[in-house]
């Protein structure tokens, strides 16, 4: 190897040993979290700087409609520069040659970063942070559905068909035979994680048909969001080669739990690299309760953030393994804020809000941000959550609609988000909601053609 094979990660270095590389994907995530790009043979890929895409990438909504927010200038699609990460360089596993992704960042031409480009959003979250003399960590987990392949959207998605022939059976939480109906398509997700150089932290079957969750080791929110990221795409391509989808909806079959992307969440002293969540003597800290208190008060504000779509609300349904509000409580997993179980150098708060639906870079950003707020206001958190919070009232926006107006109105959130991202994602996600209110389900058609 030579150039700039030879600064890979060991990873990538690993993977194209005794091996010619072919080609390389230079991509960026949109959004809704795809993967937008160009894929360049490794010969042009080691003489360019940087490549350009159009800014518009950021202004689509998740059916390819556009948002109008070009701004002043108009839709004229001016070019961004985009340049590698090389540190993010890794294995794409599934392809038939040898092929490497890198995610690159977006800058305007001035050198400046994309405020919208969701990469840079959790970057500057995470800079804010540091300002502070902060070092948030964050522990993603991911829970998804392994389901048959759907091709018609008129049909209702069902569980994919398990090694013994039979479909997915649900309210089989943590069982290892059901892990063991999708042994290939798991085989597949470990061996391409291993190539891409990810370490999993473990994989268990969840409440629902056909449901797991992949649990990733904690560190830099940059680097665990760059691998969600990366871990949508690969466990959609291990899940294709055995006949069945992966799908990351929020709520994909009607009787089944939804999916969520729990975050957790510490912070550390820049210098000392101490949890400031934890005392001298083990003692929970008045930045503990303040972290608390931020996810409190804003994320009814970020909501729309962290469930971005008209299915996500699908999700927070009673006694279906997602919260309904924002108590918070020990070792509670009724409650939207959960303290789990952990050493006092552990201590953590774990987000239960955001689904698996949200971008990575986003719903990370923006759950960061809320605690960020209650850090620097000094919140307090209402009092420990004891019992079943699934009794109580909820209190955070269950229609898309009305996550919208609240975060359009969240003028806290959006000077640590930014200003510019907050416009830009506000009125796409308006145009995407309004493209949805002209859609007549099929609800409408059984009970109100011939009964209103």
């Amino acid at each position: 190897m030579s150039g700039f094979e030879d600064d890979l990660p060991e990873a990538a270095r690993d993977y194209l040993a005794q091996r010619r590389l072919d080609e390389v994907e230079c991509i960026i995530s949109d959004l809704p979290g795809i993967a937008r790009g160009k894929a360049v043979p490794a010969s042009k890929f080691a003489r360019q700087k940087h490549f350009h895409l159009p800014d518009s990438i950021f202004y689509q909504t998740i059916t390819g409609d556009w948002g109008e927010a070009a701004g002043d200038d108009g839709f004229i699609e001016r070019d961004m520069i985009l340049k590698p990460d090389m540190t993010t360089a890794t294995a794409a596993p599934w392809t038939g040659d040898w092929t490497l992704q890198v995610i690159h960042d977006a800058f305007d031409r001035h050198g400046e970063p994309i405020p919208f480009s969701p990469r840079n959003v959790l970057k500057r979250v995470v800079a804010m942070y540091e300002e502070k003399g902060w070092t948030p960590v964050v522990a993603p987990e991911m829970e998804f559905f392994l389901v048959a392949r759907n091709i018609d959207p008129a049909h209702d998605i069902k569980p994919m068909m398990g090694r013994s022939g039979r479909p997915a059976a649900a309210r089989q939480a943590y069982s290892m035979t059901a892990v063991d109906e999708f042994g290939p398509v798991i085989d597949d997700i470990y061996d391409f994680a291993e190539a891409q150089g990810f370490e999993i932290d473990g994989i268990t079957q969840e409440g629902g048909a056909g449901q797991l969750e992949i649990n990733l080791r904690h560190g830099s929110p940059v680097r665990l969001a760059d691998e969600v990221f990366y871990f949508k795409r690969l466990i959609r391509e291990a899940a294709l080669r055995h006949d069945c989808f992966a799908t990351f909806m929020a709520k994909p079959i009607a009787d089944e739990p939804g999916s969520a992307m729990h975050i957790h969440h510490s912070v550390l002293d820049l210098k000392t690299g101490q949890n400031v969540f934890a005392g001298p003597e083990g003692e929970e800290t008045a930045m503990f309760r303040h972290f608390i208190g931020g996810l409190q008060r804003h994320m009814p504000t970020a909501i729309a953030v962290m469930a971005p779509y008209v299915n996500s609300y699908r999700r927070y349904v009673k006694d279906h393994a997602a919260p309904i509000n924002l108590e918070w409580g020990r070792d509670n997993r009724t409650t939207g804020i959960r303290v789990p179980l952990a050493s006092p150098d552990a201590r953590r708060v774990e987000n239960r809000v955001a689904g698996m639906d949200c971008n990575p870079y986003l719903g990370i950003a923006a759950s960061l941000a809320c605690g960020y707020l209650g850090l620097v206001a000094e919140l307090e958190p209402s009092d420990e959550f004891m019992g079943d919070a699934y009794e109580g009232d909820g209190d955070f926006p269950q229609v898309l609609g009305q996550a919208l107006e609240l975060f359009e109105e969240a003028h806290a959130l959006h000077q640590v988000l930014g200003p510019e991202f907050c416009r830009v994602y506000g009125i796409v996600k308006r145009a995407e909601y309004e493209e949805f209110l002209q859609v007549i389900s099929p609800w409408e058609r059984e009970h109100l053609l011939l009964n209103v």
